[in-house]
């Protein structure tokens, strides 16, 4: 947010609520129906549990999001476009030790950060897909192909050994959402939570192993995610 945004007015002259109190009141509604769906799934979960769990009146939600099934589906979403996201900037131009690095570290963040989101998606995917089969069309095919493509693009040019691109994407996105979707294994095999700095060591310990695989040298001193 800019500072010339920091003293808008919350509400616009219908009474409705500007850009700046509907992003944290979404921010909000999305983290505790995560909590909600998480535990209990989509079955279990009320759309007024997830008001008490948020703190706000039963009518907020609904001004958001119409249906219970709106809001699940939002949670997935937003998860499935931050992942994508921090693929989408990966070019042929790129180093690949320093993007798949930068990846691995990314997806590890956000599975420290979100992982309610990342368990929901996990059993959705399990049972199906069925509410997100409009999520996993063509476009999406497209754009996993697009991904692909820029491995083989540095297999082709002697960047990184030749390895499978598409098996590559999915030990990556298996390796990294582990620590979400099975936090609670983790939890029972340690003896308590990872903690900020563990999951920084679990990220360094997965891109050597993963760049070494692809017979690439892990960048040295890579940045961890703030």
């Amino acid at each position: 947010m800019s500072h010339s945004n920091a003293y808008a007015p919350l509400y616009n002259a219908d009474g409705k609520p500007t850009g700046r109190i509907r992003q944290k009141n979404e921010e909000i509604i999305l983290t505790a129906a995560a909590e909600e769906f998480a535990r209990y799934g989509f079955k279990g979960t009320s759309m007024n549990a997830i008001a008490q769990r948020a703190g706000l009146p039963k009518a907020n939600l609904h001004y958001y999001f119409a249906s219970k099934l709106g809001l699940y589906v939002e949670v997935m979403r937003h998860m499935l476009e931050l992942w994508d996201t921090a693929f989408d900037d990966v070019t042929v131009e790129d180093d690949p030790a320093a993007a798949l690095a930068r990846y691995i570290r990314l997806k590890m963040e956000f599975s420290r950060r979100h992982p309610q989101a990342s368990k929901i998606f996990a059993m959705e995917v399990i049972s199906g897909c069925e509410c997100l089969s409009e999520h996993f069309n063509q476009d999406y095919r497209s754009w996993f192909q697009g991904r692909a493509a820029v491995f083989g693009a540095w297999i082709a040019a002697g960047k990184m050994d030749p390895v499978d691109p598409m098996h590559l994407i999915f030990l990556i996105w298996a390796g990294t959402q582990h620590y979400a979707d099975f936090s609670d294994q983790i939890l029972r095999i340690n003896g308590k939570r990872m903690t900020k700095v563990e999951f920084a060591q679990a990220s360094d310990n997965l891109v050597r192993i993963i760049l070494k695989g692809c017979g690439l040298k892990p960048p040295a001193n890579s940045a961890h995610p703030s």
